[in-house]
């Protein structure tokens, strides 16, 4: 910059309000898609660091402020404003921490209103803080690297926005270029040399056209730069789109200021239409010219973009490579191969950019980069998180941040296969269905058939819109086939639906009353009625009513007692049972059958020197002899600790409102902390340590036995630490996250749409050959408790 050029910035039509020659506003509120997976949601790519010399938004600020240390004469500095996510508020803080700002601060939207409010905003912070000033606009996210260019190229529009005109800098094009929008120009502007009449605006154009603009010579990339008086923009919004300026002086009114910046509320800023300002304004505006940028200019718009930079030549190789983090590269040019994630090894790429992290890897030819957003696009509506969080120490999942995945894969998905495919015409719903959605001829037993009533009955009361009513109906006339004279219900159907096996098992009567149970809650008129006669079978064929307490016989496993050994699991679900009758009743009898079950857990299943629990017993309730009296399956203490919990809860609330006292005891319970002992304890020795998920069993000192996984144990542990989470212990948030995270990891990403992978070996390798229908209960419970979950933490 000469002296020759003067100080064109130190003139003013009129005195401002505050002594300054320029207010300048820092957009940093995008979340750069085109540099996925580096750039996400919660750490976008004007936070990092492509040039070695700090991150794109602090290179910002020290760009703006370069006027301020080149004429140190003027007294009056020009302040530096920020206009970024709410949700960025702790990145921004750290990146700008002792960076001059001149008066300025970060300006916090609570939610993105894209550039049209941006710009709005900036005019009316300049009006109520500077009068009428000139506004200086510019994205956070370019690399340009010769500041004193940059501020002889903005010097040359002073004068023309000083006469009324928007600003607008222009990059001249080096290529076809079909990542940026084009500006075409007219003749020069009143004999000025460097500013031109703006004819119009084109968005991204195909290779033909962008080709075409080159050639042409009067067509410049859109910088996204702005340079205006604030009272000429604002008149513009009053004009084109006067509902986004009354909306963000109305949300300014009612912002909160402290030490940190100026905070934007909620209710009022989502008021805000969300337009570009290149649509609401500077397509419509007639007062517009440009100015061709004088400096080098890069927007890092995508991967091939970074191998262009001064930065990214400096570190190329030999064959043009840009090569950052552990890479072994062989016979490959001109491409862009990036590893966080361990080693990346790479042969005969040419033009290509491999992008890994610590959870995805990006692959494309660097032209085709650019669609890195089709990819973005795809994830979103599916729910997937990685386009939102980044993995990295220390930066926990945040609480909830599952959900609309969880909700796109059960509603979208899964649900929609299973109440078609999943359904035999002939009666009832298929045992089993391969990998391509289709039965396998297979017997039907009975608590596959109770199990789908529950899952179809929970999903409508969750708001599954899909036929429900009409499944529970199908399901409950199924079963009913398999109901004898006595109120008891068989085990096994044949595939064709005649009767297999009359045995009636406990575990089978136990989960016919859980699918009545729901039923009964989604209306089903005939569920209380054979749920009250299948109660009076269990209580006169299968309850053990020798001469000890209640809490120590529980049932047996058939009405033969002829089984050699009886088993803790059962009686869990039995007490699942009972608590879904009391939640749908609030009747006390079925939260004293539950009391019972619960005592028998602490007398005789529970081992209070290993926090473990027994499986298998004898006719008088002894630990099994042998193998079976060792086992313990962590999947089964994951889903006794939320019953517990459960029961507990529901107990407490029972005898407050039986006292008429209404604020309930929140002590902890005896009950809950026996259900964390169960959780420490799986936790402890029942995970394995590559894969993060559940053993199929342990012994009771923590030895593993089955170092298999089944999908089941990881929707238990899920539920869980849903359960005990800050209930007078731990925050497991995280933990529920992570849980969520590793189940849509192993089981449900691999397999194809509406499936899951229900067996993976030891190192992570699937072993299933189909999908087994009575598993779908196990996802639609945890799924649907994870929902809720994530309903309270909004509320």
């Amino acid at each position: 910059m000469t002296e020759k050029s003067g100080n064109p910035i130190a003139k003013k039509t009129k005195p401002a309000r505050a002594e300054v020659p320029l207010v300048s506003f820092i957009m940093s509120g995008g979340v750069g898609t085109r540099l996925w997976p580096l750039s996400r949601q919660d750490f976008p790519k004007q936070f990092h660091d492509f040039s070695g010399n700090g991150s794109m938004l602090a290179r910002t600020v020290h760009r703006l402020n370069f006027i301020n240390r080149l004429r140190p004469e003027n007294s009056a500095k020009m302040p530096v404003y920020l206009i970024a996510s709410e949700s960025h508020a702790p990145l921004l803080d750290k990146e700008i921490s002792g960076l001059p700002l001149y008066g300025g601060q970060p300006v916090f939207e609570p939610l993105g209103r894209n550039t049209a409010a941006a710009v709005a905003l900036a005019c009316a912070i300049s009006l109520q803080n500077y009068g009428d000033s000139l506004v200086l606009i510019v994205p956070s996210d370019h690399d340009i690297e010769t500041e004193e260019q940059f501020w002889q190229t903005i010097e040359a529009g002073i004068p023309a926005a000083q006469d009324g005109k928007i600003v607008i800098f222009g990059i001249k094009p080096d290529r076809p270029e079909t990542g940026y929008g084009y500006i075409e120009i007219a003749a020069k502007t009143g004999g000025k040399e460097q500013v031109f009449d703006v004819l119009q605006f084109k968005e991204k154009p195909d290779s033909t056209t962008a080709e075409r603009y080159c050639r042409a010579g009067n067509f410049l990339w859109n910088s996204g730069i702005f340079l205006f008086s604030a009272k000429i923009m604002q008149q513009a919004f009053a004009r084109f789109a006067p509902e986004i300026k009354q909306n963000v002086s109305a949300a300014l009114a009612q912002a909160r200021r402290d030490f940190s910046g100026l905070w934007l509320p909620f209710d009022a800023y989502k008021a805000v239409p969300a337009d570009s300002v290149d649509y609401a304004i500077m397509e419509q505006a007639d007062n517009i010219v440009l100015v061709p940028a004088r400096f080098r200019w890069n927007d890092l718009g995508s991967w091939q973009s970074l191998l262009d930079t001064p930065a990214g030549k400096k570190n190329r190789d030999t064959n043009g490579n840009v090569i950052i983090g552990d890479v072994v590269a062989i016979d490959c040019e001109r491409s862009y191969l990036r590893s966080q994630s361990g080693l990346l090894s790479a042969v005969g790429l040419k033009n290509m950019a491999v992008v890994a992290t610590g959870d995805a890897t990006f692959i494309a030819p660097v032209s085709q980069s650019q669609n890195v957003r089709k990819i973005v696009t795809s994830l979103e509506n599916s729910g997937r998180l990685e386009t939102r969080f980044t993995p990295a120490p220390g930066r926990p999942p945040v609480a909830g941040a599952h959900l609309s995945r969880v909700e796109n894969w059960l509603f979208e998905e899964a649900l929609p296969l299973w109440s078609t495919k999943g359904v035999d015409d002939k009666g009832g719903f298929h045992e089993v269905l391969n990998f391509d959605g289709l039965p396998l001829h297979r017997d039907k037993r009975m608590r596959t058939q109770a199990r789908q009533v529950y899952t179809f009955a929970v999903a409508g009361a969750r708001g599954w819109q899909g036929p429900y009513r009409e499944l529970i109906a199908h399901g409950l006339d199924f079963i009913e086939k398999g109901r004898l004279d006595n109120g008891g219900f068989v085990a096994t159907f044949d595939a064709d639906g005649h009767i297999k096996d009359t045995t009636e098992d406990f575990y089978d009567q136990s989960f016919v009353l859980l699918a009545l149970a729901h039923a009964h809650a989604g209306g089903e008129r005939r569920a209380r009625r054979l749920a009250e006669e299948s109660f009076a079978f269990l209580d006169r064929y299968l309850l053990d009513k020798s001469g000890k307490p209640a809490g120590t016989r529980g049932y047996f496993e058939t009405r033969q007692n002829d089984r050699p050994l009886r088993r803790a699991n059962p009686h869990m679900h039995f007490l699942e049972t009972c608590l879904a009758w009391y939640e749908v009743t609030g009747e006390a009898d079925y939260l004293d059958r539950a009391a019972n079950i619960v005592d028998l857990f602490r007398n005789i299943f529970f081992d209070a020197d290993n926090w473990a629990l027994g499986e298998f017993f004898d006719a008088d309730w002894q630990r099994a002899k042998g193998e079976a009296g060792d086992i313990c399956e962590p999947g089964h203490h994951f889903e006794w600790a939320s019953l517990l919990v459960a029961y507990e809860r529901h107990k407490t609330a029972f005898a407050a409102r039986q006292a008429n006292d209404k604020t309930a005891d929140n002590a902890p319970r005896n009950i809950v902390l026996l259900a964390r002992k169960l959780y420490a304890s799986a936790t402890a020795s029942g995970v394995n340590r590559t894969t993060g998920l559940a053993y199929n069993s342990v012994s009771r000192f923590g030895t593993p036995i089955d170092c298999a996984t089944r999908s089941w144990p990881q929707t238990e542990a899920i539920k869980a630490a849903i359960a005990l989470d800050s209930n007078h212990g731990p925050d497991l948030k995280p933990e529920v996250e992570s849980r969520i995270a590793r189940l849509f990891r192993w089981h449900i990403d691999t397999a194809p749409k509406g499936l899951w992978i229900d067996a993976i070996d030891e190192q992570g390798k699937a072993r299933s050959q189909s999908v087994p229908a009575s598993i779908f209960y196990h996802l639609v419970a945890a799924l649907t408790y994870y929902m809720d979950f994530a309903a309270a933490l909004e509320s």
